[in-house]
């Protein structure tokens, strides 16, 4: 938790009493604290170790293992990271893990990298759900969107062949200046000006 003087904060009890003042507080602080975004989704994915739920390796395995694949496979370093955080929702939504980490990725990837993360559960249950008496076609309600194959191979070369506990899986150190440069600025925000943003989608070019 960020700290500060009362120099340092705005005064206003209610927004209606805010002045451009305050807003300019506020927005110092917040460039300050989202600085450190990364490394709390970095520290985030690590509470993933030691939870196997079952598996045979535990989650953070399975997710260092994805990103390994992934970087192996020449993939690029956006979808690289996404790899690496896809499950990262086990913990705090764990029956709707793909949601929190499309949500949390969304400003700083590609629209593409981001329908990925959104779907892949579903996606990755051809694999599994007609094992639990689930539909494992669930995903061909999506067959003709664009990022449908896209998501397809993620699942197929990238997820459900990561819980090999003799895989050569690479440390998260060689993953955290990825994860640092992803998610250094966002591409989008509400919170973005639109010059702000013309500006972002270009440096990110």
């Amino acid at each position: 938790m960020s700290e500060h003087n009362e120099m340092d904060r705005a005064t206003f009890a209610a927004m209606t009493q805010s002045t451009p003042a305050d807003w300019q507080k506020i927005a110092t602080a917040a460039s300050s604290f989202n600085g450190g975004l990364a490394d709390r989704v970095l520290a985030h994915l690590q509470m993933l170790k030691g939870d196997c739920g079952g598996f045979s390796v535990d989650r953070l395995e399975h997710s260092l293992q994805s990103a390994t694949l992934a970087y192996r496979d020449r993939m690029d370093e956006e979808y690289v990271v996404c790899a690496l955080l896809h499950d990262m929702g086990d913990i705090l939504a764990s029956t709707n893990h793909a949601e929190l980490a499309a949500t949390v990725l969304k400003p700083f990837v590609s629209d593409e990298n981001w329908w990925l993360l959104q779907h892949h559960g579903i996606f990755q249950g051809y694999y599994f759900f007609h094992h639990l008496g689930l539909d494992r076609n669930m995903r061909e309600q999506f067959r003709g969107h664009p990022n449908f194959e896209r998501t397809a191979l993620f699942c197929e070369r990238h997820d459900q062949n990561a819980f090999d506990p003799n895989y050569d899986t690479m440390a998260l150190e060689a993953f955290v200046p990825m994860v640092r440069r992803v998610m250094a600025r966002p591409k989008r925000s509400i919170y973005l000006r639109e010059d702000q943003q013309r500006a972002s989608e270009s440096a990110a070019v």
